[in-house]
């Protein structure tokens, strides 16, 4: 298994992105083996910095870069030798197995379609966030960010990807989903959200439960929360606010620290044909340990496989 990982994605690389990557490698089994994509030059400072065996990694030189603030489409054609692109042709020829980055997430998503491209049958890829609850547990909503304008196929599908990741790489057993709406009842909603509903309600892949309401994303009403993109983007958003309010107002709470991020690591894009993880922009090197081992989980569950046995 060979899992690698952006170095120059992210507003603390490459620093943070290496000290991830030694901390990650000490819970890394035999044979999972870290490939860093960067600039060889910037990468062994920190390592001899460490006194770690460079020895332990295996890397592949890269002179580009995509900025956070660079386009997305255009980016990945201009910036052939940039740390992303050339992930993603090691990805797509199969020389890595998952491709981590912190770097810019547009195009993390774009890179990702056009390299290893979307699973057969699947309308759009989706971005999922991992949800704290009460309970202890946790939980996922999707999208969080890809596809701003959805079609109620799309939330299906969501549906059912949601299903699959939760079952497959969270070991939640018939996971609980629904849909995100402004009320509980079948008919609440807008033309979106009563349309999805009636195609949820129908298909026999998820365990749907129907709507659920902001108030409900914490609690155990749903395993899988599903929404539209530019829903999700906010809640998520707001979601994470909460974590750094606490810090902010000297608030110490042990739910509340589970907000965040580095937490989780980053948010896996489902419906592509390989293992992707996008990493956030501000990840720590805890944050891109998790990264690492959210790839690994995601390849040894054969998640990817499931997902395309699914749409087949």
């Amino acid at each position: 298994m060979k899992i690698g990982l952006d170095i120059m994605g992210g507003d603390y690389a490459p620093k943070a992105n290496v000290l991830g990557a030694l901390a990650a490698h000490q819970i890394l089994s035999p044979g999972e083996q870290l490939v860093l994509i960067g600039d060889t030059q910037q990468i062994k400072p920190f390592l001899c910095e460490k006194g770690f065996n460079p020895d332990h990694f295996e890397y592949v030189h890269t002179e580009e870069v995509i900025g956070m603030g660079d386009h997305p489409t255009k980016s990945i054609a201009q910036k052939p030798n940039s740390s992303i692109s050339v992930g993603f042709d090691l990805l797509k020829n199969g020389k890595i197995d998952a491709f981590a980055s912190a770097g810019n997430s547009g195009a993390m998503l774009v890179g990702a379609v056009l390299s290893v491209k979307t699973c057969p049958n699947i309308l759009r890829p989706c971005i999922t966030s991992i949800v704290p609850k009460l309970d202890g547990g946790i939980g996922i909503m999707l999208d969080v960010g890809a596809n701003a304008d959805c079609k109620p196929d799309f939330l299906l599908q969501f549906g059912i990807l949601g299903s699959l990741y939760t079952e497959t790489v969270m070991h939640i057993k018939n996971p609980k989903v629904a849909l995100m709406n402004l009320g509980e009842e079948d008919k609440k909603g807008n033309a979106l959200s009563m349309a999805a509903f009636s195609l949820m309600k129908a298909n026999k892949q998820i365990n749907f439960v129907g709507n659920v309401e902001g108030r409900d994303l914490f609690n155990d009403k749903a395993d899988v929360i599903v929404c539209d993109g530019f829903t999700g983007n906010i809640m998520l958003k707001l979601a994470e606010s909460f974590y750094i309010l606490t810090i902010k107002k000297g608030f110490k709470d042990e739910f509340f620290d589970r907000f965040n991020y580095e937490n989780y690591g980053g948010s896996p894009v489902l419906g592509v044909n390989a293992p992707v993880i996008i990493g956030h922009g501000i990840s720590s090197p805890l944050a891109v340990k998790n990264m690492v081992i959210q790839a690994r989980d995601m390849i040894t569950t054969g998640l990817v496989g499931k997902i395309q046995a699914a749409f087949k």
